[in-house]
């Protein structure tokens, strides 16, 4: 009996050790907040960035190199400046978050980049173009992994000019990011010799542009230039068809979705154009192996024109989490000085206001219910013709 007892008390010791062994080595549970439109008109685009930056977090949890177990926060903005000053303010004031990857819809980054900067939050930005995000203010707090919409605009206006489009009419929503699209693709369009018949702001929850597009009928330009988002971007190219307008339609990344197409029907949306910073995911240098990790998680979105955006903002915060530790202010200086680091989008390098150098943009354009590079596409081979020529 005696001897019983002894080998359970010694058992019970043992299993005591190996407990507190077991707790020693659990690591410290990490914070990162993600924050995108998880509904309404462009949540396919946010729903795709937060599984890309999920998919980042649970990569870097199954790696036993890893000194921090990471969870992903995920707040939703629903693409209004309003709801995202909410949901950042509830984010920066929690301190148990050390960082975010933050916003696609560019009138919400700018209305939450000074509750970043006074909560010392150091966030990446994953979508959103408008330059101001990060032009605007010196806020050491505020980086971005894509390009700007300045970008977009140069290419989307010598790629056109290049092809012999002369005469453009412009309509663009009244948010931050149509006006800045009318600004940044008028100036670039002058520039290269384009003539603007026409420049019509709308709002973004317009329903009817009937008005517009008979004042446009008129007009008769060979090109009706969106600056805007998928869905009031489907409305006017539905609504143009109805009205008879044979224009070529050319928008900017704000349509590069999925949605876009499965809206206004694979026959109307076919030879739309969109402009997008970087290359095609699958061209990307860690292109593929984004793509496959993405759909071994089986996620019921795919990650859309953004995703990898949304996964290297992730693992740069991670990346610096590891380096210095759960520490805000420290985070922050690591990714301030980011230069060449390497990414599955290629080498990320923040300039003085943060901003990432992205050299390239790519020209896509919708090809048989698909969005195509334009160089693999059969417009660009002469088999098909843009509308408008």
């Amino acid at each position: 009996m005696r001897v019983k007892k002894l080998f359970k008390a010694v058992g019970c010791a043992v299993l005591g050790l190996s407990m507190l062994a077991g707790a020693a080595q659990a690591k410290d549970v990490v914070k990162i907040a993600f924050i995108g439109p998880l509904t309404g008109g462009v949540s396919a685009i946010g729903l795709g960035g937060r599984d890309s930056a999920d998919l980042a977090v649970r990569l870097r949890n199954a790696d036993p190199k890893s000194k921090y177990q990471y969870q992903l926060v995920s707040l939703d903005d629903e693409c209004k400046p309003n709801i995202g000053v909410q949901v950042a303010t509830q984010v920066a004031s929690d301190n148990s978050i050390v960082a975010g990857v933050t916003h696609f819809c560019s009138a919400v980054a700018m209305a939450t980049v000074d509750v970043y900067h006074r909560f010392n939050l150091p966030v990446v930005v994953w979508g959103a173009v408008l330059p101001d995000v990060t032009y605007a203010n010196d806020y050491k707090e505020i980086h971005r992994v894509n390009g700007t919409m300045i970008n977009q605009s140069q290419v989307a206006a010598q790629f056109m000019t290049g092809l012999g489009y002369k005469k453009f009419v412009i309509i663009h929503d009244t948010t931050d990011y149509g006006n800045g699209h009318n600004k940044y693709f008028s100036e670039a369009l002058k520039k290269d010799g384009g003539d603007i018949l026409g420049d019509f702001g709308v709002s973004a929850d317009q329903q009817d542009f009937t008005t517009e597009l008979t004042k446009i009928k008129e007009l008769k330009p060979q090109v009706v230039y969106f600056g805007g988002l998928t869905p009031i971007g489907v409305r006017i190219r539905t609504q143009m068809a109805k009205l008879g307008i044979d224009a070529q339609f050319e928008g900017t990344s704000g349509i590069k979705a999925d949605a876009y197409i499965d809206g206004a029907g694979a026959t109307l949306a076919e030879g739309s154009l969109s402009f997008l910073e970087g290359a095609p995911t699958d061209k990307l240098p860690g292109g593929t192996y984004f793509l496959t990790q993405y759909a071994a998680q089986k996620y019921s979105e795919p990650p859309e024109a953004y995703g990898a955006f949304a996964f290297a903002a992730t693992n740069l915060i991670i990346d610096a989490v590891e380096k210095d530790g759960p520490n805000r202010h420290k985070i922050r200086d690591t990714l301030n000085h980011t230069q060449n680091v390497d990414t599955i989008i290629g080498k990320v390098t923040f300039d003085d206001h943060r901003q990432n150098v992205v050299p390239l943009v790519s020209k896509y354009v919708v090809q048989d219910g698909k969005w195509v590079i334009w160089e693999d596409s059969v417009y660009a081979k002469g088999q098909k013709k843009l509308a408008g020529l």
